[in-house]
């Protein structure tokens, strides 16, 4: 299956552009779509050890599910005061 993933900020200046499409097997989690991001996808080999990921606008588990039907992005940390 291909999934597309959204990238913002940070992330998006890493890859280079602010969306990526990977090919996952069937029953592919989260952990799982950013060990390939991370392989696959020139500058996301940087990303940090812990990534927030929303799935269809809700923040996910590394264990939770992806399809293809799935909006997903990459949430980069964020600094404020």
């Amino acid at each position: 299956m291909r999934i597309s993933t959204r990238l913002f900020a940070t992330y998006r200046d890493l890859a280079g552009t602010s969306s990526v499409a990977v090919e996952l097997p069937a029953g592919s989690t989260v952990a799982d779509l950013i060990l390939r991001l991370r392989s696959e996808v020139a500058g996301l080999d940087r990303l940090p050890a812990s990534v927030a990921v929303a799935v269809n606008c809700e923040y996910a588990q590394p264990g939770d599910p992806v399809s293809e039907e799935d909006e997903i992005a990459l949430i980069p940390p964020v600094a404020g005061g």
